[in-house]
Parts: C-alpha cells; structure tokens; sequence
C-alpha cells in the first residue's frame, strides 16, 4: 500500500490550499485570541489575584478593540478563502504520514532483524493518552491553555521518557520479595566519566523516582518531568540496553534473573573505560532540562499504585545499594515474582512513559500546528509518525467538519498499511469533529523461511456526551466491522501458504466510558469486550482493585500539591478525579483503555499482558493521564 505523505495528490491543489488557509488563519487566530481572552484557566485567575496592578486586565482591555478591529478587517479575506478551501477537501487524503530514516541500531530496518518468530519471546510495548491539543480557546473549557507550548513540551516528555534505558529492580529483603515494575521505573544508569558503576546513595522511596546525584550530574527535580538527560544514560547506545538495581536487605540473594553472564556484562559495561554513550534517537533539545514557562502544575488524580499483602507497592527500605549492569534482559515471566500473587502481570503508577516504547497512539491531537510540533519532538525516538488524521468539511459524513479526528499515531516499526474511517453518527458539539478510527498494520519481525510477522493497531475517540450510551454502542460495532475488514483486505496469507503471522491486535483510545458507571452499562456489556481482553476489567462494571481513573478532575490541574508527575504519583485513589459521585464505585472514571485480543493470532502464539501502567508524565499538560501495556508475544513450544 502506498502511504500518503502529503495532503493532496499533486502540488497545484496543495498550493491552492496553502493560498486558501493563508487567507483564514488571520481571522481564525483573532477569533482564537479573542475568545481565549475572556477565558482564564485556575492559573491565570491566581495570577491576577496576586496582580495588584491588575496589569492583566488591563493588557486585556487594550488589546480587545484591536483584534475586533483586526477581526472586522480579516473576515473578507477569510470568506473568500473559504470559498476555495471548502471544495478542495474533497481531494483531501485523510492522514499525512512522515519518516524520518533512521539508520542505527535503534531505526525500524534494524528492529525488523531482532525477532525471527524463534526462540524467546518479544516484547511489544503500547501506551496511548489524550492530550486535548485544541485551539487555545477551547482547551480552556476543560481548564488548559497555550496550545502550542503544551504540545512542545509533550513531545519532549514522551520523547525523553521512551527513551530511557530499561530498567529492573530487585529488592533482596525477607518481607518484600516483589519485582518492582522492572522497565517503567524512572532511574537512570548513572555512570561516571570513567564509565564505572556508582552506587546510589540513600534509600531508594519508590520504583519511579529514585534520587541520586552524582559528580555534574543534574538535581532529580531536573528529571521530574523529562526524564535523564540523554548524556546520561547506559554505554550500551541500545534500546534495549537495561540497568539492574539490586538491593540488599537482611537475606542476601541474588535477582531471579540474574546469571553469571551478568558478570562479564558489567565488565563490558562498567569498565571498559570508552566515551559514555547516549541513547539513541534521543538528542538534547532546548527545554528537554525543564518544563513550560507556566508552572507544569498538574491535574489532581487518584494516582497511586495499591500496594499488596506485604506492602510491597511502596516504602522506604532503609538498605545498602548497588548496582549491575546488563547489556540485555532477557525476560522470563515465569521466573518474575509479581507485585500481587493473584494477578499475572506487573502494574503500577509510574512518573514516566515506558523505556522502549514501541507504539504510540494519542487523541484531541486537534490543533495542525500543534500537530507539527508534536511530530517534530517525536521524530527524535520514533521513525514512523501519522498525524492530521481525518476529514474536513462534508466529505464521507453527515455533518460539516470545522476539525480534523484528533488521533495521532508514532511507531519505531515499519506501517505496512493504514485505513481511517470517519464515525457517521457523530452529534451535537462532537459532530464538529471527524472523530474516527485509526487502523494501521505494521511489520515486527520476520522468520528465517521470509515469512512477515506482523501486528495490528486500531486508535480511536468515541462519541463524548455521557448521555448518548446509543451512539457509542454503535460506534462500537463499526469499530469491530471496520477492523474485520482492515485485516481481511490488508491480509496477504492464506492458511494453505501463510505468507504472513499475525504477532498481536491491539485497540487503544479514549472510548469516553467507563466501567464503573450505572450509566454506562450499556457499552459495558458491549461485544468487543469479549474478543478484546481488557487487562483493568474483571468483568462488566467490576474494575480490578488496582485499577484507576484516567479522566481528571479539570479544577484541580494546577494545585500545588500534584504540580510534578511525583506528587501526581503520590496522590491517593480517588482523589481529584472527575466522575458521577453518586454513580459511581471504584477509584474514578477511566475511560482511557488498551485492549488486547488473544484470538486470531498465529495459532502457535500467544499474547499476554506483561506490564500494565497508569502515567503521570504529563502532569499539568492535559486532563487525562495516560496507560500503557507491554506485551510478550511467545510461542507454546517456548513455554514448554
């Protein structure tokens, strides 16, 4: 399939349209401003209050006449531009794709050669958030502001969280003998110059922000929001690279996964004495040390991981530390102690994004030159990217489209495929918006006999209005009809000469219900719920305990005490999220999901859930908290 890389079929309708625009955005920024002036955020309205000037309003009062005046002038010329915008949508294609090769050890070409489909299993890691990238003006409806800035500094977070080395930490103690949360932990191999091990000093509080400082090295705070910086990380100059912390308690022991091999990786690591390395497809950019101008104070949320039996979720262990390097985990899920012994993946709340994020898919990624910014952040870790996904004006739906479908998707591996369609039932304010869904093939590997391994993503948004439980179902059943016939008409295998194996099927996105509501019922029950495996879901309107709510309480996003992705970790179930008080049971309303099918993968495969988390990285940057899952993909004959 060809990919398109630009918006229109040739360059007379693209000039056109670049003409078109030109002549709207004057008139469409003023309308923004405007609007945005009469709006404060909780922020900005403390701001005035400590303002005894009140140089605000007065700054507000000046500039009003102008942009009406602005405003007045660019309305000719914005209808003009319209009359030629307008028709050339419908040649518009419905999404952009952009790669920016990578030819090291880290790009897709070189990722496809990592897996043959033999020996042991890989890995697959998914997160998927709602960044409610809107026009300035009507972000402030949900209590966010300046647009592109946000966008910006999402892009570096995300980016500079994936790209951290992966890490596992084992804690050596007779009463605490968990695993803790090995690759979404957010420490950092904090070498020297001399490329030897340092220990890290003091007690390690939590798996997701463990202090250190070492000679030069940045403040913790430094890396609250971006995580290390890339001078910092392992010598290994590979993803997959990953550090072991071991912490000695009263019993000594030694990690489940640790062998004699770790030895002589340490040597290789630790000692060899060469230039520290950097990981790859991570650059230092400007503010990749810090956060937006406006203070990054954050949404209040239920965020913080249930600890088990033996309060293994949490604690100060007051222990000698060290730590060993491995140039590769292996991960071998039996041999993995779990935070809950009746669960069979690890969870928890974690400051970061994942190390080694293979996929992501993001919504309300509405605004274009937000759009571009966000791409722009992300092309530093990942090499596929698809972006202005959607359709304007009356094409292919019922309603005029004034906004693209908001779904944005960045990938490390190679997109094979991709199909959008629009939701035709959309109403109300949502009809506005092309909301959709997003479906993508993508190639994960290859066996020795040439055969593709690959792998299917569906991202989607679902109709908003908590009354229309209707509209949802349906959007639903289009969703499971249109992935049907994706993976039919994009399949290329027979069962007689199966020329491709299909490794997993994951669908993401803000479906804009939740699990808990009376109200929703309706879409609990629904029958993708019983192909797709939700890893937070015991049954309809029974969430796991340990599971929370990904929707924000919008009031809340800049007080103090959850204004860092720590202090958001720390925060308490069930405190600050949005939800139906009286409806509503369980830790808040999470309506943020990753669903994973078991069936219809190659028959000697299976896919299950390996690590599963809440993120609050983004912390002050949107009303959602991101989730993300990592998946092992292995064989029966590996488990055997």
């Amino acid at each position: 399939m060809v990919l398109y890389t630009t918006p229109f079929p040739n360059s007379c309708l693209s000039a056109l349209h670049a003409v078109s625009w030109a002549l709207i955005f004057p008139c469409y920024w003023l309308i923004d401003r405007l609007v945005a002036s009469f709006k404060p955020t909780t922020y900005e309205k403390r701001q005035r209050a400590d303002d005894p000037c009140c140089l605000q309003l007065l700054c507000t009062a000046l500039f009003t006449p102008i942009y009406l005046a602005l405003l007045v002038a660019a309305l000719p010329f914005a209808f003009l531009g319209f009359l030629f915008w307008s028709p050339l949508q419908s040649a518009r294609r419905p999404y952009t794709y952009s790669r920016l090769e990578d030819k090291g050890p880290a790009g897709g070409a070189a990722l496809l050669n990592e897996w043959k489909g033999t020996g042991t299993g890989k890995s697959f890691c998914f997160a998927t958030a709602n960044l409610c990238l809107l026009p300035d003006s009507l972000a402030r409806l949900n209590n966010l502001f300046n647009t592109q800035a946000r966008a910006k500094e999402i892009g570096q977070r995300i980016r500079n969280g994936a790209a951290r080395p992966q890490i596992k930490i084992y804690i050596d103690s007779p009463t605490n003998t968990s695993i803790s949360a090995a690759s979404f932990s957010s420490l950092v191999s904090p070498q020297g110059s001399d490329g030897g091990t340092r220990a890290v000093p003091g007690n390690i509080k939590r798996t997701a922000s463990v202090e250190y400082k070492g000679d030069g090295g940045r403040h913790p705070s430094d890396e609250a929001a971006n995580g290390p910086a890339s001078g910092d990380t392992a010598d290994g100059g590979s993803l997959e690279d990953a550090c072991i912390v071991r912490i000695g308690g009263e019993e000594g022991g030694r990690p489940p996964e640790m062998d004699d091999s770790a030895t002589g990786s340490q040597v290789r690591n630790g000692a060899s004495g060469g230039p520290k390395g950097q990981t790859p497809n991570h650059n230092q950019r400007d503010g990749d040390s810090g956060s937006l101008g406006s203070p990054s104070a954050s949404r209040e949320s239920l965020v913080k991981a249930r600890a088990g039996p033996d309060g293994s979720g949490g604690g100060e262990p007051g222990v000698n530390s060290k730590l060993l390097y491995k140039a590769s985990v292996v991960k071998k899920a039996a041999a993995r102690r779990r935070r809950h012994p009746d669960e069979a993946f690890d969870h928890e709340v974690s400051a970061f994004f994942p190390a080694n994020l293979d996929f992501l898919c993001l919504q309300e990624v509405f605004d274009k030159r937000a759009a571009a910014k966000l791409k722009d952040q992300l092309h530093g870790y990942f090499e596929y990217i698809l972006y202005d996904v959607g359709v304007y004006g009356c094409r292919g739906c019922c309603n005029f489209k004034c906004l693209n479908s908001g779904l944005f998707f960045a990938s490390r591996y190679p997109v094979m495929d991709v199909a959008y369609h629009c939701y035709p039932n959309g109403c109300s304010f949502d009809a506005l918006a092309s909301k959709g869904a997003l479906f993508l093939k993508v190639q994960v590997g290859s066996t020795p006999q040439d055969q593709r391994i690959v792998g299917y993503i569906a991202c989607t948004h679902l109709h908003a209005p908590p009354e229309d439980s209707a509209i949802r179902c349906e959007q639903l059943d289009l969703l499971q009809d249109w992935l049907a016939d994706f993976r039919k008409s994009t399949s290329s295998s027979s069962a007689a000469n199966p020329e491709e194996l299909v490794a997993f099927d994951v669908i993401c996105g803000d479906l804009n219900f939740d699990n808990c509501s009376s109200e929703d019922k309706l879409e609990q029950q629904h029958s993708l719920f019983t192909r797709y495996k939700d890893p937070c879901r015991l049954g309809p309107g029974e969430e796991k305990p340990w599971a929370i709510g990904t929707l924000l309480d919008t009031n809340g996003l800049y007080d103090e005490d959850v204004c860092t992705p720590d202090n958001l970790q720390n925060k308490s179930p069930g405190a600050g999220q949005k939800g139906r008080k009286d409806l509503l049971k369980g830790n808040g309303r999470r309506i943020d999901y990753m669903l994973h099918a078991e069936e219809g993968l190659c028959p000697d495969w299976k896919a299950e859930v390996e690590e599963f988390s809440f993120i609050t990285q983004l912390s002050g940057l949107t009303d959602h908290l991101p989730v993300a899952m990592r998946l092992m993909v292995s064989s029966g004959e590996e488990e055997a």
